[in-house]
C-alpha cells in the first residue's frame, strides 16, 4: 500500500505550517459562528443549561416512574429549591460569553475532528487511513454519551445532594451562577474523557503495554478502582455510586472486548 499522493506530500515545513493555520481559522470560524448562534439564542441556550438544577427534572421523573414499576406507588422525590447568584456586575455577561464559546465549540468538535483528520491524513496508508476514520467517529460517540450521562445523571443528582445539603437547618445555601457552570463544564468534559476508555485501551494494546488476558485478570480490582474513582467524581450517595459505577464498568468489559479485536486484526 501506498501513502496518499496529495501534493501536501511535498510541502515544505512552511507549507505544512500554512495548512494548519488556514485549518485553524477554519475551526475558529466554525465554533464562531456557532457560539455567535448559542449566544444570540440566550433563552433556550440557558433553559437548557439551569434544567438539570431543578426538582423535575426528567431524570427525576423517569427515576420515580421506574421505582413506582417496582411496586413503591407512593414514591416521590421532595421538592428544592436552590437559588443561583451573581456576585459581580459583569458575571452574567461574562458567563454567557464564555458558555456560548464552550457551547460553541462543543457543537463544532465534528468538524473539528473531521479538519484534523484531514490534515494528517496524507501521512496515514490507506488501510490506516481507513480504521482511522472509524476511530475518529467512535471517539466522537463516545465522547456524546459521556456529555449526555454527565448532563442527564451525574450534574443533576450531585446539585441535587451539594446544593441541598446543610450541617445545619439555619444555613441555607445560595450558589454562584460562575459554580454552578463551571462544575457542569468540567463534570461534562470529564465523563467525555472517562468515556474514551475503550479507545485509550486500543492505543495502548497496539503498544503493547496491555493486553484483554491482562485486562481479565485483574478485572477484580477494576471494580474497586471504578468504585473509588465514581465515589470521588459523585456525591457521596450509593444511588448515584451504583449509576455512575455501573456504565464504568461496562466500558472496562467494552475494552477488554476491544483489545481481543484488536489482537485478531494485528
Amino acid at each position: 500500500m501506498k501513502k496518499s499522493n496529495n501534493k501536501e506530500d511535498l510541502l515544505t515545513f512552511g507549507g505544512h505550517m500554512q495548512v494548519l493555520r488556514r485549518m485553524l481559522f477554519r475551526i475558529i470560524g466554525v465554533a464562531g459562528v456557532l457560539a455567535v448562534i448559542v449566544f444570540c439564542f440566550k433563552d433556550v441556550t440557558w433553559q437548557l443549561l439551569l434544567a438539570p438544577g431543578e426538582w423535575d427534572f426528567v431524570t427525576y421523573r423517569w427515576i420515580e416512574r421506574c421505582i413506582r414499576m417496582l411496586g413503591f406507588s407512593n414514591f416521590h422525590f421532595e421538592k428544592f429549591h436552590v437559588d443561583l447568584i451573581a456576585t459581580d456586575l459583569s458575571s452574567q455577561f461574562m458567563t454567557h460569553i464564555t458558555t456560548a464559546v464552550y457551547l460553541g465549540l462543543l457543537g463544532a468538535s465534528p468538524y473539528i475532528l473531521y479538519e484534523l483528520f484531514r490534515f494528517v491524513s496524507p501521512a496515514l496508508y490507506e488501510k490506516e487511513r481507513r480504521y482511522s476514520v472509524q476511530t475518529v467517529i467512535v471517539i466522537y460517540i463516545l465522547f456524546i454519551v459521556g456529555v449526555l450521562m454527565s448532563y442527564y445523571i451525574l450534574f443533576p443528582i450531585s446539585f441535587r445532594f451539594l446544593g441541598t445539603y446543610r450541617v445545619a437547618e439555619r444555613i441555607h445555601s445560595t450558589i454562584t451562577l460562575d459554580s454552578y457552570v463551571s462544575t457542569f463544564t468540567t463534570l461534562t468534559l470529564l465523563m467525555g474523557v472517562v468515556f474514551q476508555l475503550p479507545v485509550i485501551a486500543l492505543v495502548l494494546g497496539k503498544m503493547g503495554i496491555i493486553s484483554s488476558s491482562m485486562l481479565s485478570a485483574y478485572r477484580r480490582h477494576a471494580v474497586l478502582i471504578i468504585m473509588l474513582v465514581a465515589a470521588i467524581i459523585t456525591p457521596p450517595d450509593l444511588m448515584t455510586l451504583i449509576l455512575v459505577s455501573v456504565p464504568l464498568y461496562l466500558l472496562y468489559e467494552v475494552s477488554i472486548w476491544v483489545l481481543k479485536w484488536g489482537a485478531k486484526k494485528v
